[in-house]
């Protein structure tokens, strides 16, 4: 897949928060570096206690790390170089984000 070396754009609202710079892809996961920008301050502490939660991984944590994600997926968007990407599972973490996506959105769970 033709990934590496994208430009794909973290966005809150209209406000860029920032760039990955693709540079490994291992589907269904893409990687890169992670530029923010100055608006990045008003969504990172959403990503890190999103990863603080991820990293407990047991059953007690992981509806409020559902919760903290949902957040996430409320304040941030996300394109590809051929633009907006209706669903993502997107990690970011100092300079290295890493997500995968879906040009098209999930189903949800009717349980």
């Amino acid at each position: 897949m033709g990934f590496d070396g994208e430009t794909w754009h973290v966005h809150s609202g209209p406000e860029s928060v920032g760039e990955i710079l693709i540079d490994e892809a291992d589907f269904p996961w893409l990687s890169g570096k992670f530029t923010p920008s100055p608006a990045f301050a008003s969504v990172q502490d959403l990503f890190a206690r999103e990863l603080a939660l991820a990293d407990q991984d047991d059953d007690a944590h992981w509806e409020q790390w559902e919760e903290a994600y949902d957040e996430i997926r409320r304040c941030v968007s996300l394109s590809s170089p051929d633009g907006p990407v209706p669903e993502f599972l997107l990690h970011i973490e100092g300079d290295r984000a890493w997500f995968r996506w879906s040009d098209k959105p999930f189903e949800e769970d009717d349980a």
